[in-house]
């Protein structure tokens, strides 16, 4: 089964809304947490950006092996992410621009039967790579909305 339309326009545009969402603020004022138990607005995109790599290793796991099993992604676990905490703003926007790109040619190079090739999600189930980048693009809409609202708190304190 093919990208519809929708995923393929997701994936070419979607994280691009980052830079729309943080607008001027200041990296310092997007490094603070609204809430303490929650990550700041700068965390939430360090965790998109740690995450594309993670997608990109599992739709290679896919091709290469039948069925393989991928346990629930948690970003506190990935030395990965520790790394990218100690990134700048417009590092990890540049990150996320090359990544998925990256992702973008690994997706839209793939045949049908590639596209149906199966990933075993621990809590979710059998995953074809058109169902595994339909969740990955719903993840990551997920931490643009939790973005749009951590602004939103920053701009109003800011007043």
């Amino acid at each position: 089964m093919s990208l519809s339309p929708s995923v393929l326009a997701r994936l070419r545009y979607q994280h691009q809304t980052i830079g729309e969402l943080i607008g001027d603020l200041p990296e310092e004022v997007l490094r603070r947490r609204v809430n303490p138990d929650k990550w700041s607005a700068l965390e939430n995109i360090t965790h998109l950006a740690a995450y594309q790599p993670v997608f990109i290793r599992r739709l290679e796991r896919i091709q290469e092996e039948d069925s393989p099993f991928f346990d629930r992604y948690v970003a506190e676990q990935d030395p990965l992410f520790s790394s990218y905490v100690e990134k700048t703003l417009p590092e990890l926007l540049q990150d996320i621009g090359k990544q998925r790109a990256l992702i973008n040619a690994k997706l839209e190079g793939m045949s049908d039967a590639q596209l149906d090739r199966k990933g075993l999600h621990a809590r979710y189930g059998l995953f074809a790579v058109s169902q595994w980048t339909e969740f990955f693009l719903l993840h990551e809409a997920h931490h643009l909305y939790t973005i749009f609202m951590i602004v939103q708190e920053l701009r109003k304190a800011l007043r």
